[in-house]
């Protein structure tokens, strides 16, 4: 998937010198049927990206937010 033109946000909880954080881009799939949401690491912009749907993209959050 070109990601090229992807518009990529992170959390406004991000500091301005970066750190650990994930930036998230709404992208169009044909293969999916509808959108999906890509998921990188804000540290390394040209590394591998997560494709997820949206309702995969919340249960992977609440998860993360159970175990804390």
């Amino acid at each position: 998937m070109n990601l090229t033109n992807a518009k990529w946000r992170k959390s406004t909880h991000s500091g301005p010198n970066g750190g650990e954080c994930v930036e998230l881009a709404d992208v169009a799939s044909a293969a999916a049927g509808a959108s999906v949401v890509a998921v990188r690491d804000s540290m390394d912009p040209d590394g591998p990206v997560l494709l997820l749907t949206r309702a995969a993209l919340r249960a992977a959050v609440q998860t993360a937010a159970d175990t804390h």
